[in-house]
């Protein structure tokens, strides 16, 4: 059931990817603005299922459903890890349902940092983080400030 190919340099390896992407969903989950991580880790995935590294399994019960009390989402089996996407409408056709999750099967320990995480998955998918590049452009400049004798117009 497990895909552990190595056809690919070590960078992007099926392990290092995958490693990578559970870092990243780990810290999705506590992270204050979660949106990039996961879309980080979706287009990641999305990109690993194209390549044949990954491979969708089946339908999942979401053990937190949002406003509905069932939803599903879509199993993935990516080397040595499993993960859960949100599923598309075709997958409800093409995949089966594999009832409640197995709360007795748990991804292996990875010991990775979000950034070497994060750039891996950028390195990947070629998605950028704007707001790091929003931080990074450099020392402000200081500028003194201008003062007008009383009564002189501003401009």
């Amino acid at each position: 059931m497990r895909n552990t190919s190595k056809s690919t340099p070590s960078s992007t390896s099926v392990i290092t990817l995958s490693q990578a992407i559970f870092t990243v969903n780990r810290h999705a989950k506590t992270a204050g603005n979660p949106k990039y991580l996961y879309s980080l880790k979706k287009r990641a995935l999305m990109k690993m299922i194209r390549e044949g590294k990954a491979k969708k399994v089946g339908l999942h019960f979401s053990k937190n459903p949002k406003n509905s009390q069932q939803q599903s989402d879509v199993l993935i089996d990516c080397g040595e890890y499993t993960f859960h996407l949100p599923p598309a409408k075709e997958d409800f056709k093409e995949l089966p349902h594999l009832g409640s999750l197995d709360q007795s099967l748990r991804n292996p320990k990875c010991k990775m940092g979000l950034q070497q995480a994060k750039g891996i998955l950028e390195q990947y998918t070629g998605m950028s983080d704007h707001t790091d590049q929003i931080r990074k452009p450099g020392k402000n400049q200081y500028q003194k400030p201008v003062f007008k004798k009383l009564g002189d117009s501003f401009f």
